[in-house]
Parts: structure tokens; sequence; C-alpha cells
């Protein structure tokens, strides 16, 4: 693993969590928890997806980035 893609889309209120390359994305399955997890082909995880992330869309995300 290279990078980790991280997307906040305030629109619709998302946050996406790539692990690999979003276009090897083949099923996703849904875990009841509002979190969709994207696989590829053979069934690994590639990412995921938390829907309804913020309950106020205009609150600023802090982030931290760390690496060892």
């Amino acid at each position: 693993m290279e990078k980790i893609k991280v997307i906040i889309n305030r629109e619709s209120n998302t946050l996406d969590v790539w692990f690999d390359d979003a276009e090897k994305e083949f099923i996703c399955e849904e875990t009841g928890d509002e979190v969709i997890l994207k696989k590829d082909r053979d069934n690994r995880i590639i990412g995921f997806e938390k829907l309804n992330l913020l309950k106020n869309k205009n609150l600023n995300i802090p982030v931290e980035v760390l690496t060892t």
C-alpha cells in the first residue's frame, strides 16, 4: 500500500477512505452501521464509506496525519 486516500464530501455528508485504487471496486457490502465496505474482485476490502458523517455539515474537521 502506497497511499491512503481520504475524501470528505460535505454535499453527500460522507467519508470515503481508500486503501487501494478506487477503480478496482467490484462490489459493495453494507455493514448495517451506516458503513459500506468496498471490495475488489478477490473480495478484499479496498475501502469504506461512512454515511451521515456529520450532524453539522459546517463543522470544521481537524486532521492529523501520523507516519511511522
